[in-house]
C-alpha cells in the first residue's frame, strides 16, 4: 500500500508565508480597484453632464432672487441655459389615501432639460409638460400672485406607489397631514436612469420652481407679503457649442457670473474634477494605510520563516563558509527564496482580489454587485503594488542574510 507524500515542515512554512502575503496583497487590490472604479465612473458622469458651471451659496436654499439671477446669467456671453433648482422633501398623497415621502425638485421647465446629461435627458418627456417654460406667469415679478400651474411630473416608481397615472391628481404638502396638501395634476412621468448606487431619484417629483417655493415658504418671507426670498439651492449653467469644451471660454463665463454674485460660490466642471481627483488621492492613501497592517504582518512572518531556515541550515551554511565559498552565494540563496515566495504571493494575491470582486459582483446583496461591477484593474497600479511588495520582501530577507553571515563557524560546524 503506497503512502501519500507528506508535506515537509519547510514547505509548509513557505506555503503559510505565501498565504499571509497573498492575503495582504488581495486587500489593496480589492480596495484600489473598486475605489478607483467608482471614482472613474463619477468623473465620467461629471464630464458628460449637461452643465459646466454651478452657482451655489452656503446654508439651506442659500441662492436668493433666483429668477432674476437666472435672467442675468442668461445674458452672459456663451451661456446657453441657466437652470435654478430647489430640492425639498415633501409628502405625496394618492387618491386612495396612500402617503409617500419624496424629493421634490423645483425647476424652470424650459432650461431644465438643457442642463442634464444625455442619459438623464432621455428619461424625461421633452418639452416638460409643466406649463409656462420660464415660470414667469405665477412668479409675476416676485409677487407670486399669478396663476399657478399646479402640475407635476412623477418618477415612475412614485406613480406606481401612489396608484396614479397621467391625468390623475396627487396632493403635495410639506407635512404628513393630507388636509394641508395642495392638489397637483399629473402631466407626465419620467424614468429613473441608473447611477452608481442604483436608480437615480426613484422617489422624486418635478414641479415649477415658483410652485414649490410657495408651497415650502421660500418664495416670500411671509407667504406672499414679506420680503422677497425667491430661494434655490443651485443654478446650473450650460454653455453654447464649443464653448462648453473650451477651458478658457468656461473660465471667462465663470468669471462673469462670479462678478454678478461675488458672495456666492461659482465652480466649474474642471474644479469639480480636481476636487474629485484630490478626494480619490486621499482615499487611495487611506486604502494603502489600511492595507499596510496586513502587509507588515506578512513581512514579519516571512522574516521569521527565513530566520528559521537559517537556523535549520546552520551546519550547511557553516560548511560552505568553511570551504571558502563567497559570502554573497549564501545571501543570494536567501534573497532568491524571498523573491520566489513574494512573487508567488503577488500572483496569488492579485488573482484572489480579482476573484473576490467577481464573487461580490455575482453573489453580493444590495448595492454591492453594482459597486463591484465598477471595479477597474489598472495594470500600472497593480504592477506598482506587486513591485513594492516584492521589494519589501527582499528587504525583509536582509535580516536572515545578516544572521547567516554572523553565525560563528565553530558553533555552526558542531
Amino acid at each position: 500500500m503506497s503512502r501519500r507524500p507528506r508535506l515537509s515542515h519547510t514547505a509548509l512554512q513557505d506555503l503559510l508565508a505565501v498565504a499571509a502575503i497573498a492575503t495582504a496583497v488581495a486587500l489593496p487590490v480589492v480596495l484600489l480597484s473598486v475605489g478607483g472604479g467608482v471614482s472613474s465612473h463619477e468623473r465620467a458622469a461629471l464630464e458628460s453632464s449637461g452643465f459646466v458651471i454651478t452657482v451655489s451659496a452656503p446654508g439651506t436654499h442659500g441662492v436668493g432672487d433666483a429668477h432674476s439671477l437666472t435672467r442675468q446669467i442668461d445674458g452672459v456671453p456663451s451661456v446657453a441655459a441657466a437652470s435654478p433648482a430647489l430640492s425639498v422633501a415633501v409628502d405625496l398623497f394618492g387618491p386612495t389615501g396612500v402617503r409617500e415621502p419624496a424629493l421634490a425638485e423645483g425647476v424652470l421647465p424650459g432650461p431644465f432639460l438643457a442642463t442634464l446629461s444625455p442619459t438623464e435627458r432621455s428619461a424625461f418627456p421633452s418639452p416638460l409638460p409643466l406649463g409656462d417654460p420660464d415660470d414667469t406667469a405665477h412668479f409675476a415679478n416676485g409677487t407670486y400672485t399669478g396663476p399657478a400651474t399646479n402640475e407635476i411630473l412623477l418618477a415612475e416608481p412614485t406613480a406606481a406607489a401612489l396608484g396614479v397615472s397621467v391625468g390623475g391628481t396627487v396632493g403635495v404638502g410639506d407635512e404628513s397631514n393630507a388636509s394641508g396638501s395642495t392638489p397637483y395634476t399629473v402631466t407626465g412621468e419620467f424614468g429613473t436612469p441608473s447611477g452608481v448606487l442604483g436608480p437615480i431619484a426613484g422617489f422624486a417629483v418635478i414641479v415649477p420652481l415658483s410652485d414649490l417655493q410657495v408651497l415650502t415658504g421660500v418664495g416670500r418671507a411671509n407667504g406672499t407679503s414679506g420680503p422677497l426670498l425667491d430661494a434655490a439651492d443651485t443654478i446650473e449653467v450650460s454653455l453654447v457649442g464649443a464653448a462648453s469644451t473650451d477651458p478658457s471660454a468656461v473660465d471667462r463665463a465663470a468669471s462673469a457670473i462670479q462678478s454678478l454674485v461675488p458672495y456666492y460660490g461659482v465652480t466649474t466642471l474642471s474644479d469639480q474634477v480636481v476636487e474629485l481627483d484630490q478626494a480619490d488621492s486621499v482615499l487611495t492613501g487611506f486604502y494603502l494605510a489600511l492595507s499596510a497592517t496586513a502587509i507588515v504582518i506578512g513581512l514579519l512572518f516571512l522574516t521569521l520563516v527565513l530566520l528559521r531556515r537559517v537556523e535549520a541550515e546552520r551546519r550547511s551554511i557553516g560548511i560552505r563558509r568553511a570551504i571558502g565559498l563567497p559570502r554573497w552565494s549564501i545571501v543570494v540563496g536567501l534573497v532568491g527564496r524571498a523573491g520566489a515566495i513574494s512573487s508567488a504571493s503577488v500572483v496569488l494575491g492579485v488573482g484572489g482580489g480579482y476573484l473576490a470582486i467577481v464573487f461580490l459582483r455575482m453573489f453580493g446583496s444590495g448595492d454591492v454587485p453594482t459597486i463591484a461591477a465598477l471595479a477597474v484593474f489598472d495594470p500600472r497600479t497593480l504592477a506598482e503594488l506587486g513591485a513594492g511588495t516584492v521589494g519589501l520582501c527582499l528587504l525583509a530577507s536582509a535580516a536572515a542574510a545578516r544572521a547567516a553571515l554572523r553565525l560563528p563557524l565553530a558553533e555552526a560546524l558542531r
